[in-house]
């Protein structure tokens, strides 16, 4: 059976993340088999997570570095467990990025 193309899968996914409260600036997009949970203005978005189609069934868990890089993690399972696993495991990855960074002395 072949795969589902991913853009038909993004808006399940991120319909699945927005059930957790506080993640409703999140949005899910899709380019080739990569999903990628952003939020922030569309045009310079912050990137938090990525999940990589393997295989039909089968999903990665990327987490974005600070250095606009991807940093693979060593899970693997369908795309939904791998949702689960990042907002109960690495929830603090999808928090909202401030507009401003903080600096020292100020509050």
């Amino acid at each position: 059976m072949p795969a589902p193309p991913t853009k038909l899968l993004a808006p399940g996914v991120e319909q699945q993340l927005h059930e957790y409260e506080g993640l409703g600036h999140l949005r899910v997009t899709a380019r080739g088999d990569v999903l990628t949970i952003e939020s922030g203005p569309p045009k310079d978005p912050v990137r938090h997570a990525r999940l990589r189609r393997q295989t039909v069934n089968l999903w990665t868990l990327d987490m974005a570095t600070r250095g606009g890089r991807w940093e693979p993690t060593p899970f693997r399972d369908t795309k939904d467990r791998l949702v689960v696993v990042l907002v109960e495991q690495f929830g603090w990855v999808l928090t909202p990025q401030h507009e401003t960074p903080w600096e020292p002395g100020t509050n």
